[in-house]
């Protein structure tokens, strides 16, 4: 029998005006779906004019700018509809679906949604639940001793996956997908035995410890900096009286 590792997958990265899910906004975001280990990608991309300015830092990141997306991208509405629409899909195929730091790009295209289609990313999760692996989260929990950042680049060097255009959405998903799938050939022993399902709600359990470490570790530097235990979806903030 396969094991999930080597069989289908699908991926989902975003490129952003800024890191705070509340208020910044998606400007591309892309969506890869393999069929087994070593299998052509099919890719989705989509361009987004946000409707607000690009900070120059985040240009500066992903190389897109305001004059470039006025001219290519599309309204967020519809966007925002193709990309939920599209994840609900892999749901429904049973795909897991891998996610980067997966509580930034998935609350931030659910508070997309809630901005631009009053609705939210739980509604397309109904007829079949979402399984995220998370490699940030994975990596994290098994091999906690590890010293060093876990950015996907260091991810990418840790495990020996080639990354080609760092910081464009669909190459970072397709990198992000190669990390799961080194991740589970590194631990096989400890993960093959896990169904996505189950993975899905122990990487909740693992992110809670792991915020609770960072959390710890802020309060002792001095750092007011809070961390959201919440994985793969920070729940809605309440609204302000």
């Amino acid at each position: 029998m396969t094991c999930w590792y080597e069989g289908p997958l699908a991926a989902f990265d975003t490129e952003t005006t800024g890191v705070d899910v509340e208020t910044d906004r998606i400007v591309s975001a892309a969506v890869v779906v393999q069929d087994a280990a070593g299998s052509r990608p099919r890719v989705t991309r989509w361009l987004v004019n946000p409707g607000v300015p690009v900070p120059a830092g985040a240009t500066a990141v992903h190389g897109l700018t305001d004059e470039h997306l006025q001219r290519n991208g599309r309204w967020p509405s519809p966007v925002m509809d193709e990309i939920a629409r599209v994840l609900g899909e892999q749901a429904a195929a049973g795909r897991p679906l891998v996610v980067m730091n997966a509580p930034f790009d998935l609350t931030l295209l659910d508070r997309e949604l809630r901005r631009h289609r009053a609705t939210n990313l739980d509604r397309w999760f109904e007829p079949a639940p979402l399984r995220v692996l998370d490699p940030r989260v994975l990596d994290k929990h098994l091999d906690r001793y590890r010293k060093g950042r876990r950015t996907l680049t260091d991810l990418c060097a840790q495990y020996d996956v080639v990354l080609e255009g760092a910081h464009d959405a669909a190459a970072d998903a397709l990198a992000a997908m190669e990390v799961v799938r080194a991740v589970g050939r590194r631990f096989a022993t400890r993960l093959e035995r896990l169904s996505p399902a189950e993975l899905h709600t122990l990487q909740s359990v693992w992110h809670a410890a792991q915020a609770r470490g960072l959390q710890a570790w802020f309060a002792r530097s001095g750092s007011p900096e809070a961390v959201d235990p919440a994985w793969p979806l920070r729940p809605e903030l309440p609204a302000a009286a």
